[in-house]
């Protein structure tokens, strides 16, 4: 799944999960065969460490727990054994371990225009100097605006939406030459170097090993 907000968007693969906090208008786009869960809680019980949207890791006890959770349809905390679950889900969640799939997206319109064009063309290799003369602003500005507003340097920000868009193709069956390809790697072991970088696995390993299955 890719969700989308106003501040960015994250790509949530098998065996993963999206913490989204309340109040948070968002959109939801499918890859493949998807098969999802949505657990709700209330405000005051949700860990304080989680108050944006983050794509996090699902242990198998948490897996386990979400789908007993759907199986029996709500939990009431006056039910003592209800009670006990939202407490250990709960304690589940203060201790998940967060996965780098989010792209901050820039609010300053200069650099909004940029990144909806790299956006829309991942495989582009067109400089920022390139980019600015489109855009409004010097690269220099941009440089520090991608800086301060999404904590990653332009040329990080851009490989973060190649890597990004790389798991919504492989998700719908593309190949790894073909990801490569398409968000403008021309060798592959470049791009299997980068993925592996950035998620420590390889991109063969990453839908096939212990990533493999669906929450």
């Amino acid at each position: 799944m890719t969700v989308e907000t106003s501040e960015g968007s994250w790509v949530v693969p098998a065996q993963r999960a999206l913490w989204v906090p309340g109040g948070v208008e968002h959109e939801i786009e499918a890859a493949g065969a998807v098969s999802m869960r949505t657990l709700y809680l209330r405000p005051d019980i949700s860990p304080p460490a989680l108050t944006r949207c983050r794509v996090v890791h699902v242990s198998p006890l948490l897996r386990e727990l979400v789908l007993h959770v759907v199986s029996l349809g709500y939990l009431d905390e006056d039910v003592p054994p209800h009670a006990r679950l939202v407490a250990v889900i709960v304690d589940q969640l203060t201790e998940i371990r967060q996965v780098p799939l989010e792209l901050s997206l820039p609010s300053d319109p200069r650099a909004r225009r940029v990144a909806d064009r790299v956006r829309a063309e991942p495989a582009s290799h067109a400089p920022l100097a390139e980019l600015a003369r489109g855009a409004g602003a010097s690269p220099r500005t941009l440089e520090r605006l991608f800086q301060t507003e999404t904590g990653m340097s332009f040329g990080r920000w851009r490989q973060q939406v190649r890597l990004l868009h790389a798991l919504r193709r492989l998700a719908d069956g593309a190949s790894v030459t073909t990801a490569a390809l398409d968000v403008g790697y021309d060798s592959t072991s470049a791009f299997i170097a980068m993925f592996k970088r950035a998620l420590g696995t390889t991109p063969g390993k990453y839908y096939t090993g212990d990533s493999a299955g669906v929450v």
